[in-house]
């Protein structure tokens, strides 16, 4: 497995079978390079410019941005339902949180999350090997939020997304809040990882870098 992060909350899943997952691809008004190429399934965790542009994504690709099932012969997916905010939607709308199982791991990637998981949404993940989760704040759970969710959660890897870096004028905290709560976090120096199983470790803390 390799995992790419193109900035924001968008990154590229490439298992062994060399098929392509590309989660929450954004436009280029947020600043950034979105990414152009051909991938085999898109998910959309919300409707958001940030978060669901699919303008240069490949004819074909198959799209999903409802909390259902997908699988293939080496793909799962499973989307769950969420909110964007703490008031249950109100103030953000919906969010899809997605399981991804393959290539032996299971991979979730909570979206704009803006709320605390209870018991019963925590079940329904099961255990994670990797976690994607948002750590700026604002727009999505603060930085210790997440960090409490970490320890829920109890994933093998963690990887944070969402948060401040130059090129994005949103009001949201960079990531040393979140790493000052987990205290544990490695700078790959790299915008890609390459993943073998099984992983040790508990909420080992991965921080890419463009």
């Amino acid at each position: 497995m390799v995992i790419t992060w193109f900035g924001h909350s968008c990154f590229l899943l490439e298992n062994s079978h060399g098929e392509k997952i590309l989660m929450d691809p954004y436009n280029k008004c947020l600043g950034g390079t979105p990414y152009k190429g051909s991938v085999d399934i898109v998910t959309i965790s919300h409707d958001h410019f940030d978060h669901n542009y699919t303008d240069l994504i490949n004819p074909g690709a198959i799209i999903i941005n409802t909390p259902c099932s997908y699988e293939s012969s080496s793909i799962k997916i499973q989307g769950f339902p969420s909110y964007h905010d703490n008031i249950k939607g109100a103030k953000r709308g919906d969010n899809i949180i997605y399981i991804v199982e393959t290539d032996n791991l299971r991979l979730c990637h909570l979206g704009d999350l803006g709320h605390m998981l209870v018991a019963e949404e925590l079940d329904l993940l099961g255990t994670v090997d990797i976690l994607f989760i948002p750590v700026g704040s604002n727009f999505t759970i603060a930085p210790e939020v997440a960090a409490t969710l970490c320890n829920k959660i109890q994933s093998k890897l963690v990887i944070p997304m969402h948060y401040k870096v130059p090129h994005i004028d949103f009001p949201i905290h960079g990531i040393e809040n979140f790493i000052s709560f987990m205290k544990n976090a490695v700078n790959l120096k790299s915008h890609t990882l390459t993943i073998n199983p099984p992983i040790e470790g508990i909420n080992l803390v991965k921080i890419f870098e463009l």
